[in-house]
This record gives structure tokens, sequence and C-alpha cells, in this order.
């Protein structure tokens, strides 16, 4: 597995991208299959609340995604769920698009970066596309993260939407889980599902499920620091 790795990094650095997801041809290489893998198998993300809500995990072998705007909670939930795949012994890639990855907060919610294929773009949505479908098709990893949650949301909504069933048709059969990360939805696999982090608002009743709440300390509202965040997602497309 780590010659493939070492493979796949070396294809990269050369910029051999040359499969695309975005023109109207057929995928030049097949999905790759693994009949070990069952259509149900499913890849805890290491958060417990969203675990229940999706029935136990992320579904392998589909496209799913979490989508939400900034301090949504949604860095933390990919960070999260990178860490228990590692924690499982398994590979895990991201595709980062704009390059704005924090190693350090990763490890520091117990992400094994040893473990980690780290993709770094500079804001090119095409070629992180080429970059994703290039980890999918060389299998062997159990969770491949595409950002695009700092992408122009007119660029995003400009790709085919026939580039998103051609990456879950890459997916499909495998024992790998491909997630998007967006600030509103873009596409999924029919067995996968969204992840709808919704931001709260001040007209929004505090028990509304689907939020991210704020914990505050101190005692007026002239005087309180931010304590933290209680990110409540909302499940939107599975079949569970």
């Amino acid at each position: 597995m780590q010659t493939a790795r070492a493979h796949l990094e070396s294809l990269l650095k050369a910029r051999k991208l040359d499969v695309t997801l975005t023109s109207g041809s057929p995928l030049d290489a097949p999905a790759l299959r693994h009949d070990a893998a069952r259509a149900d198998d499913l890849a805890v993300t290491g958060v417990p609340a969203l675990d229940a809500a999706l029935g136990g995990g992320l579904p392998r072998g589909h496209l799913s995604e979490i989508v939400g705007g900034r301090s949504s909670g949604r860095t933390s939930v990919v960070c999260r769920a990178l860490g228990a795949a590692a924690a499982r012994d398994e590979l895990v890639a991201l595709v980062d698009t704009c390059d704005r990855f924090d190693p350090a907060s990763a490890a520091a919610v117990g992400l094994d970066l040893s473990r980690l294929l780290w993709i770094r773009e500079t804001g090119d949505a095409t070629r992180a596309l080429k970059a994703m479908n290039l980890v999918l098709q060389a299998g062997g990893f159990g969770l491949v993260v595409l950002d695009l949650s700092d992408v122009a949301l007119r660029t995003v909504r400009a790709l085919p939407f026939t580039t998103w069933f051609r990456l879950a048709r890459v997916v499909e059969g495998s024992p790998t889980v491909a997630l998007l990360v967006a600030v509103e939805h873009v596409a999924r696999s029919s067995g996968g599902a969204t992840i709808a982090m919704d931001p709260v608002r001040p007209d929004t009743p505090a028990a509304r499920p689907g939020l991210t709440r704020a914990r505050w300390t101190g005692r007026s509202d002239r005087a309180r620091l931010l304590q933290g965040l209680a990110t409540e997602p909302r499940i939107v497309g599975t079949r569970r």
C-alpha cells in the first residue's frame, strides 16, 4: 500500500492529471472494483451524534457531501472523519483546492498525518477534480475528501453536472468514502448522504435541530468570550 501511495505521489508531482471529469468524454480507465466491499459498509466519522444520525457512519463506495458556511463546523467534521479512518489503519487523502488545510489543528484532534496524502492546489477547481479522480482510481484509500468550500460559488455551479455522476461512478463498489466539502449542495450518489451544517440566525429558535451553536463565557453581552461551538448537523438524502 505504501508503494502505491508513493507511485501516486510521483504522478501528482509530475502533474500527470490527464484523466478529466469535466469533459464530455467517458473516463479513460474503468472504476476499480472490490468484491469484498459490501454496499452497506459504513465508515465511522468519529463524531458520535453524527454517526447515529447517519445510521452508523458514511457509506463506503458512495459520494457524500458536507455543506455549510464558514464557522459551521464542516472542517472539524472532516478532520474527525480523517482521524477516525487513519485510526483504523486506513490511508486517507485530502484534495485541498485552496490550500487552507491546517495540519497542526488536524493532528490536535487525533489525525495521524503519516497516513494522510495532502494534495495542495491554488484555487483551480478543475485541476483539483482531476486530482480527486486520480486518487480514487488509484484505490487503497479509506476516505478521500475534495474541499471546495473556498471556491467561488459561480465556479462550482459552472461545473457540468455530469462531473459528479462520473465521480460517483469511479468510487462505486469500492471500500472508499468519497466526500465533497462545499458551501452549498453540490452532488451525492444515490446511496450517499448530505450533511448540512446550518448556521444559527438570530431569529432561529434555540430548539431547532441542525444548528451550530456558540458557547460563551462571561455574564453580559459586552463581556463575553467564545468558548466553543456545539454542532448539530442535519442529514439529508441518506437511505438510512
